[in-house]
């Protein structure tokens, strides 16, 4: 899905046409606000994105995304031609930037080429919180290894671990000895918009404590705070 915003009715629909020409599915708005409302409700794969707009700019909403953890590639569409525009919109986080008038097989090249890129770099992703490429860390006795999706314990046993269980685990890790609330870890591991309920979490953390309790590993140190979520106090080293 390409999110088209775009306040030329004409230039709007042509750029859907040939998007959809092209094998894409769009979904054009010709002010910020309800592409805003769309995207806090719905996936999409990248955001084609006028610099001025009749409501606010492009790059008040490229911000108000990031502030709401909404990270979408953009490509930025403008008349502009000022270098000091190109660059600001790099700067907040633009993936790539479009003159005013362009080629249509131009446009669809540079969308092409910025969702490769950037669906390169979301392949790492395993958790909001956790990529394949982040080093092992120890949790009670044991090492997991994100890499391999694995928790090695001190009996030797090896145990292939969700990417939620991942999830929650590398949170408790870096969030010692303070209250976590429930919304707090759902949105640390699912993202901010995941429609998750409590008992969703709670069965992953059942799979967590049963994982543990089979290799001879109390997780009493992880807590419930009754009405609130959790908090993790894992005992000094001595």
């Amino acid at each position: 899905m390409i999110i088209v915003v775009e306040d030329e009715e004409e230039l709007s629909k042509l750029i859907c046409q040939h998007l959809e020409d092209a094998g894409m599915q769009t979904q054009p708005y010709n002010r910020c606000a309800p592409a805003l409302r769309f995207l806090q409700r719905n996936f999409a794969n990248l955001l084609l994105l006028d610099v001025t707009l009749p409501d606010s700019t492009g790059f008040q909403l490229l911000q108000e995304l990031k502030q709401q953890d909404i990270h979408i590639p953009t490509i930025f569409l403008t008349g502009n031609i000022m270098e000091a525009d190109r660059v600001k919109g790099l700067e907040l986080g633009g993936d790539d930037y479009i003159t005013k008038p362009f080629s249509y097989a131009e446009l669809v090249a540079r969308i092409h080429a910025v969702l490769r890129r950037t669906e390169g770099q979301r392949d790492f992703n395993l958790t909001k919180n956790i990529r394949t490429v982040d080093e092992d860390f120890e949790f009670l006795g044991s090492t997991v290894h994100p890499d391999r999706l694995e928790v090695t314990f001190p009996n030797g046993a090896t145990y292939k671990i969700g990417r939620k269980e991942l999830g929650i685990l590398g949170y408790l890790n870096t969030h010692r000895h303070a209250v976590i609330t429930r919304k707090e870890l759902i949105h640390a591991v699912w993202g901010i918009h995941a429609d998750v309920r409590s008992r969703s979490l709670d069965q992953y953390i059942v799979k967590v404590r049963s994982a543990y309790a089979k290799n001879g590993i109390s997780l009493d140190s992880f807590k419930t705070v009754h009405g609130i979520g959790y908090i993790f106090e894992p005992p000094k080293k001595t």
